[in-house]
């Protein structure tokens, strides 16, 4: 997957992160900002994860979860969303609190900025991991 989609996939686990229906029963709530991600912190989590086994293996299931709620969301299955989405916050929290922190960031980040670039490019030593698999 290239790193654009890497991109897109994150960008998914991290806005399905809190689950659909309490969004849509509740009015909106002002959430507290949370820190901007960095270079340092996305390398910081590479290295977490990477250099465990276990982690790196929830890290790859969980980028093939997000292509299946994004293959959800095309079919607008907010039920399979949904199931899918809880599954999503069970792996990410076992991925650290680092993991958390930076994808958390990412909502308010621009892809495309040089920021948003540098996190990217970083994670892809990530996705290079899940190539295989």
């Amino acid at each position: 997957m290239s790193l654009p989609l890497r991109c897109a996939a994150l960008a998914i686990l991290t806005a399905v992160a809190m689950p659909l229906t309490a969004a849509a029963q509740q009015p909106p709530k002002a959430a507290p900002a949370a820190p901007k991600p960095t270079k340092a912190a996305a390398q910081k989590v590479v290295q977490i994860v990477s250099a465990d086994k276990a982690k790196t293996k929830t890290y790859c299931d969980l980028i093939a979860l997000g292509e299946q709620i994004d293959a959800a969301a095309q079919k607008k299955d907010e039920k399979k969303m949904d199931e899918l989405s809880q599954k999503a916050d069970t792996m990410t929290a076992t991925l650290g609190p680092e993991y958390v922190a930076l994808m958390d960031g990412l909502d308010d980040m621009d892809p495309s900025s040089k920021e948003g670039q540098e996190i990217g490019n970083a994670l892809e030593a990530l996705d290079k991991l899940c190539d295989g698999k």
